[in-house]
């Protein structure tokens, strides 16, 4: 798309971000989805020249002119599918059908003493061909495209908790100071997380499942034709060949739980997303974290000051939005009217918009992760402003001293007040313990008290 397009597109996707979710553009554009059919349709005629039953016979030599059909698909061809779709072509009348259109290509582009015309399409319906191509689509655009880009925020968080294992900061529960932390601990959480989200994401892409049952999803037509073959059998073979799991039992369309799944895997991964785009945008208000400036870039039109934390708040935009997608997708791709309904149809051209806010996502926060720098001075200031979080500390040296009233008596120095540590100080003389107890009450600091925190990071895989 060029430039002066880019900026008459109806949809951010093709226009503002368009060099964003262009790697998608293999995946989820209509040529893609064309070459996928493609993919299907001569795969299938070579599986069933395969079969004993069948009088159709494919030598080497064309079995490699069919293939490449779809191995070097290009515009022309995308644009000579929907002209047969469009308008005709070479005799063909415009079909207005978007897979027979796919049908009347493979049959265009065979030499014209070729055999194999009638079989092209054989017993098949629609449905049997744009399930195979829909998930073969999905599955390498999550392979090849949002899967290494999650990767690649995951490692960069990872790589921040080890980084910053030891620098302490403070926490907050409930917006209120809490027991102190570090900041790499915090990352690590957010790693572990996205680590096992994208699990979830790795196993349903590993679970998505075709059919090639019919026009039902009984193979009547096959069966009407060649009674002796084992039908199943050999859908199973075919689809296990794509790469993808086979569902033996379906009507007309392939129920789409599969697909509900990756979907639902995906929000999961998103909303440990959206957790630290907020977290990380609270980070940089509070200045616990600095922000690169930009060399030449606005970030207010009146504040000259100003550098906001723009990616993180792109992310956790275009987030929200993938994940509205995203479930709108799973509930309806799981859902037709008895043995078939069209509605999935245009549904299912969506899933390219959804993968595509979920690419802009993920590239933003890992902009956003790749400009913040923990400000220490701040983090450590903020610690020591903060002395009252040690009183979780203090009460729990003493209930392990047998002091009953040990949370009681911190409640009364430290809730609501302003405290110093010089307040503990005066309390821990006056209290009737042993002397090394009153040392180790006296040693506690806010920036000491952080527990394991940093060892915690060697949790993460």
């Amino acid at each position: 798309m060029t430039e002066t397009d880019a900026l008459y597109a109806v949809s951010p996707l093709d226009g503002r971000y368009d060099g964003r979710t262009a790697p998608l553009s293999p995946y989820a554009s209509e040529a893609a989805l064309m070459r996928a059919r493609v993919r299907v349709e001569v795969e299938y005629l070579i599986a069933l020249a395969d079969l004993e039953a069948t009088p159709l016979e494919l030598d080497l030599e064309e079995r490699d002119r069919l293939r490449g059909l779809y191995d070097h698909f290009a515009e022309e061809d995308a644009r000579l599918i929907k002209k047969l779709e469009t308008e005709g072509h070479a005799g063909f009348d415009a079909t207005n059908h978007d897979v027979k259109a796919v049908e009347y290509f493979v049959r265009h582009r065979l030499p014209e003493d070729s055999d194999a015309s009638a079989w092209i399409h054989f017993g098949l319906t629609s449905e049997d061909v744009n399930n195979l191509a829909h998930r073969l689509l999905v599955r390498d655009a999550v392979d090849e495209v949002l899967l290494p880009e999650l990767y690649g925020v995951r490692n960069a968080l990872a790589e921040m908790a080890r980084d910053y294992r030891d620098l302490p900061m403070l926490a907050r529960t409930h917006g209120q100071p809490a027991t102190p932390t570090t900041f790499g601990k915090e990352m690590a959480v957010y790693a572990s997380r996205l680590g096992r989200a994208t699990g979830r994401i790795r196993r349903a892409t590993d679970r998505l499942s075709g059919k090639l049952g019919g026009a039902s999803g009984t193979y009547a037509a096959h069966v009407a034709a060649y009674p002796d073959v084992d039908w199943p059998a050999f859908a199973r073979e075919f689809v296990t060949g794509l790469g993808l799991e086979f569902e033996p039992l379906t009507t007309q369309v392939n129920p789409c739980d599969d697909l509900a799944a990756l979907f639902d895997a995906f929000r999961g991964a998103n909303d440990v997303l959206l957790d630290l785009d907020l977290d990380m945008w609270l980070y940089v208000s509070d200045r616990y974290l600095g922000q690169e400036a930009v060399e030449g870039e606005t970030g207010s039109s009146t504040m000259p000051h100003k550098v906001n934390p723009i990616d993180f708040e792109n992310s956790e935009g275009n987030l929200s939005k993938a994940n509205s997608d995203l479930g709108f997708l799973a509930d309806y791709v799981t859902t037709s009217r008895l043995q078939r309904d069209l509605s999935d149809s245009t549904v299912k051209r969506n899933i390219g918009g959804a993968f595509a806010h979920c690419l802009i996502a993920y590239g933003k926060t890992a902009s956003g992760l790749s400009k913040v720098v923990p400000n220490e001075q701040v983090m450590r200031e903020a610690l020591e402003n903060t002395p009252e979080i040690v009183g979780e500390a203090v009460q729990t040296i003493l209930r392990r001293e047998g002091q009953e009233d040990a949370y009681e008596r911190v409640k009364a120095v430290t809730r609501g007040k302003d405290v110093s540590l010089e307040d503990f100080r005066e309390m821990f003389d006056e209290l009737d313990v042993d002397e090394d107890v009153r040392e180790e009450l006296h040693a506690l600091t806010p920036v000491g008290y952080t527990g394991v925190a940093s060892e915690l990071v060697d949790d993460l895989e």
